[in-house]
């Protein structure tokens, strides 16, 4: 097995050669690079082509295994790998956010973003867990002498992108595969159906009147517009014949005809059928919910319009959780006042425990944010329709023209009541381990669906995180064309308040106890949640990559046990 490590360097450009051939095998080429028998380098052919650009990164020896490093080639960047004695060379930054990589985790031929998560082949650059649609460069290396030498076309160096080939329809395929919903799982989905080989056609049916768009995005950056937010523009979907259907929200499915119905009429025959509607923001049923000025959080126009009326006015937020904290943060130096109010003693004390909680806590009130912990809302009071005043349930009044609700989802299901689809007492979609139902041909994805999850036993559950989505597209998609791919990864998610980012990945409903390393108060900390004895998920802030770490030891199949923490924290990483 190979080993793993998070070493951060970087090599300064060494001799660069530049041809003026085309051609070039750009992102196909192999690692050069010793056979790891102990038998010492070998020289490796020069490619057929010649390749555009040219760079000595290094010599052999100057990486341990198990080592990553970002090299200069050319005017360009790569990530330079040494695995098990071979070296290789992909894109140098992630391809969700741009982190870099060479920050992140690398275990047994891939690197794992130390932001968020997603996970990029060593050998290929493919990317092989979420979030992220595209997949990273790969680089020729080849090794003259005690050189090492990294080379590739101009255009792979231009971008830190890569999308994968992608095949479109064909009219001597009959096949239609329908995806309902305009999220991470539908476009995941039709991707990989292309990516794979689908000729048929594919259909993603979105209620919204936007192409599919970064969700996440809508409460860290609520004025932002749609086109800014969409995880591919027009052309994208045009270019590989995937017919994006907006302003389309499905009603009833009959699963015995195989077909969709629409609020506007129509109804959509299917082969194939994916549902990843998602979810749908909680109301507070209580008197006066109806004024302007109570606010969901649900779309671009929502995020715009909370934008707006929050510009110099008094402002609740009800929820602690992430949307309710991320709303405060934007809004915090552009409101007049920002209260915050919460069920709970603590700010995400549900997900992440009452010491990190009160953490983020200091922090928000340290930007002006004040909060009323242990309290709900009774009702809202406004003057000609608008919200004036907020009352809670200890009768306590507060002054306030915009109130937003975070106070959770439900799973956008209703429509499939009739449908005969198994499904759960608060509407989630049971699927198994491929994400089917109990319909052979329909699979459910995303925010709504109930499905096993490897890590815990294959306990069902309903986890609504932006790279869980991504997966259950990807596996729904793959099952589709007969693969037999089953679900796993370990769930990863993340939040920013306040420029701080919090990393987090595992699953660790009903910890039992919460250790904490490092600094609280500096917010430089590690927080391990454990159950039964054993780690079952890791929170982190301002100690990057250790999340990431802890992903790929869980993703291995290994454990990590509260003792191990208990007698040296520091130590636990040398597992990979």
């Amino acid at each position: 097995m190979g080993g793993c490590s998070s070493k951060d360097g970087t090599v300064s450009q060494g001799d660069v050669r530049v041809t003026t051939g085309g051609g070039g095998a750009g992102g196909a080429g192999g690692a050069g690079g010793a056979n790891g028998t102990g038998a010492g380098p070998k020289a490796t052919p020069k490619p057929a082509k010649p390749l555009e650009v040219e760079s000595v990164v290094c010599k052999v020896d100057d990486m341990k295994d198990g080592e990553m490093r970002e090299v200069d080639v050319g005017k360009g960047k790569a990530l330079l790998v040494k695995e098990l004695g071979e070296f290789s060379a992909i894109g140098h930054k992630c391809t969700h956010y741009g982190a870099p990589l060479v920050k992140g985790a690398l275990c047994n031929g891939r690197v794992r973003c130390p932001w968020h998560g997603a996970c990029f082949s060593t050998k290929t650059g493919d990317i092989e867990d979420f979030p992220g649609l595209d997949s990273v460069p790969k680089f020729e290396v080849r090794i003259e002498g005690d050189k090492v030498i990294v080379g590739g076309n101009s255009k792979d160096f231009a971008s830190h992108k890569r999308v994968k080939t992608m095949c479109i329809g064909s009219p001597d395929d009959d096949k239609t595969a329908l995806i309902i919903g305009g999220g991470a799982a539908s476009v995941t989905c039709a991707e990989s159906l292309r990516q794979e080989g689908f000729k048929g056609q594919v259909i993603i049916a979105t209620k919204e009147k936007h192409l599919p768009y970064d969700r996440p995005k809508l409460s860290k950056a609520m004025d932002s517009k749609p086109e800014s937010l969409a995880l591919r523009n027009a052309d994208f979907f045009t270019i590989y014949d995937i017919n994006v259907m907006t302003e389309k929200e499905a009603t009833s499915i009959d699963t015995v005809l195989n077909s969709v119905s629409f609020l506007d009429g129509e109804n959509v025959s299917f082969d194939y059928l994916v549902i990843a509607t998602g979810g749908k923001p909680r109301s507070l049923n209580v008197p006066g919910n109806d004024l302007d000025g109570v606010c969901l959080l649900r779309s671009p126009e929502d995020g715009n319009s909370i934008a707006e009326k929050g510009q110099g006015k008094n402002v609740v937020i009800v929820g602690t959780s992430f949307i309710g904290m991320e709303v405060a943060a934007y809004l915090s130096d552009k409101s007049a006042s920002i209260t915050v109010i919460g069920r709970g003693s603590a700010p995400y004390k549900a997900s992440l425990g009452e010491k990190v909680g009160m953490a983020l806590q200091k922090l928000a009130e340290s930007k002006g944010v004040r909060f009323v912990m242990d309290n709900g809302v009774s009702e809202f009071k406004g003057e000609d329709g608008k919200l004036k005043k907020v009352i809670l349930k200890n009768g306590q009044t507060i002054a306030a023209e915009v109130c937003v609700l975070g106070v959770g989802v439900t799973p956008a299901t209703d429509f499939l009541s009739d449908s005969g689809l198994k499904m759960t007492d608060h509407g989630a979609v049971c699927v198994d381990k491929y994400m089917k139902t109990n319909k052979s041909n329909i699979y459910a994805a995303g925010d709504i669906a109930s499905f096993p999850l490897a890590m815990a036993d294959n306990r069902e559950v309903n986890i609504g995180h932006w790279q869980i989505a991504h997966g259950h597209g990807r596996v729904a998609a793959l099952n589709i064309l007969g693969q037999k791919v089953e679900m796993e990864t370990v769930p990863f998610f993340w939040t920013q308040i306040f420029g701080k980012s919090v990393r987090y990945a595992g699953f660790n409903e009903g910890f039992e106890d919460v250790i904490v390393t490092g600094d609280l108060n500096e917010l430089k900390f590690v927080a391990y949640y454990i159950k039964d004895e054993t780690v079952v998920a890791m929170a982190s802030m301002n100690s990057d990559p250790i999340v990431s770490q802890f992903a790929e030891l869980l993703a291995s199949g290994r454990e990590l046990s509260k003792s191990e923490i208990q007698s040296d924290p520091s130590q636990w990483s040398s597992k990979l």
